[in-house]
């Protein structure tokens, strides 16, 4: 099995005081997960939360990019965008965005259920 990058253990370590925190690997990045709800997303070193129509606004207020991949020569973007930078340095900032984003991902598994 593949070592995790320094970065995802990094971000894990972050995360720890949620409880129950745990890094996939997938399609070259990561997927975080509590419990079985995917959260958020690590792709070259970048981590990114997952966001909904009412969450959106707060990242794209500061600038901060949806996560997007190609496939099949085509632009897709994800309902995840880059963390804040102050996550990285702030445990109360890591803790609110990733709780808020942990509770968008468990409405919408709620609601496809």
């Amino acid at each position: 099995m593949a070592r995790q990058s320094e970065f995802v253990e990094f971000v894990l370590e972050l995360l720890a005081p949620l409880g129950n925190v745990r890094a996939r690997a997938m399609f070259g990045g990561h997927g975080i997960y509590q419990g079985d709800i995917m959260f958020a997303i690590i792709e070259n070193d970048r981590l990114y939360f997952k966001t909904d129509t009412v969450s959106r606004e707060a990242y794209s207020a500061r600038g901060l990019a949806p996560f997007t991949y190609v496939a099949r020569g085509k632009t897709l973007t994800m309902q995840y965008h880059e963390a804040p930078p102050e996550v990285f340095e702030e445990p109360e900032a890591m803790r609110r965005w990733a709780q808020q984003a942990v509770g968008v991902a468990l409405n919408a598994k709620q609601r496809k259920e």
